[in-house]
């Protein structure tokens, strides 16, 4: 929940000749509020740079207030949709079977879903990281097509606390995720306090091809950095 239209403007003139020799072998995906996607809209004529809802429901229109349908998405170039993020996961105890609905109305309509799973800190302490990591795959994926798909792993215990999952962790549980798809090309992301300072080290691993960035993104010097990752 940030940025109004006008900031989301003077961010966008400030970030965009920062990325205009960006390497073509990657994609930036930028999930502003649903109120300043049609002022992004307005910006987003680069094949590198792309745009995300930060939710979408799972039916094309009715009595779902506060929701937002595919048409209202596609209406203004929206290509993406995050469902599953651990906010909605904790604060409106979004199930795996509501997420699964998401993804594959999203699917359905052309959308890519970025699917995020993660465990809290008790269940990682608990040694149950992997249980929980199966299980959301299974039941918030199921009947999704893994072609038009990116899964998010995203630590609950290292979004917005500063706390960061070592590299090698985060790609050993994005490496079961990978298994537990069975579609060895499907775009798996970390995302837990990425920062200018680890990005380099996160995208070295073998089995994380992209990040969900969080805080860092909001200045656009810091998030062009991690952009331009070497």
């Amino acid at each position: 929940m940030h940025m109004t239209c006008a900031e989301t403007k003077r961010f966008l003139e400030d970030f965009i000749p920062l990325i205009k020799n960006i390497p073509n072998d990657r994609k930036i995906i930028i999930a502003p509020p649903f109120t300043a996607i049609s002022t992004f809209a307005s910006f987003s004529d680069f094949d590198y740079l792309n745009i995300s809802s930060q939710n979408i429901h799972w039916e094309e229109q009715g009595a779902f207030t506060a929701e937002i349908s595919s048409n209202m998405l596609i209406e203004h170039n929206v290509k993406y949709a995050i469902v599953g993020h651990s906010e909605p996961r904790k604060y409106f105890s979004e199930s795996d079977e509501q997420i699964n609905k998401r993804a594959v109305f999203a699917q359905s309509n052309g959308l890519t879903p970025i699917v995020c799973v993660g465990e809290t800190l008790e269940q990682r302490e608990r040694g149950e990281a992997d249980r929980v990591i199966t299980r959301q795959v299974e039941q918030g994926l199921e009947k999704t097509d893994p072609s038009n798909l990116i899964v998010a792993y995203e630590p609950i215990w290292a979004i917005g606390t500063g706390k960061t999952c070592e590299a090698k962790d985060a790609n050993k549980i994005c490496s079961l995720i990978r298994k537990l798809i069975g579609f060895e090309d499907v775009i798996i992301q970390y995302g837990g306090s990425v920062k200018p300072n680890n990005i380099d080290e996160i995208m070295s691993m073998s089995d994380i091809d992209g990040v969900l960035v969080g805080g860092a993104s909001l200045d656009p010097n810091s998030f062009a950095r991690i952009a331009n990752y070497q």
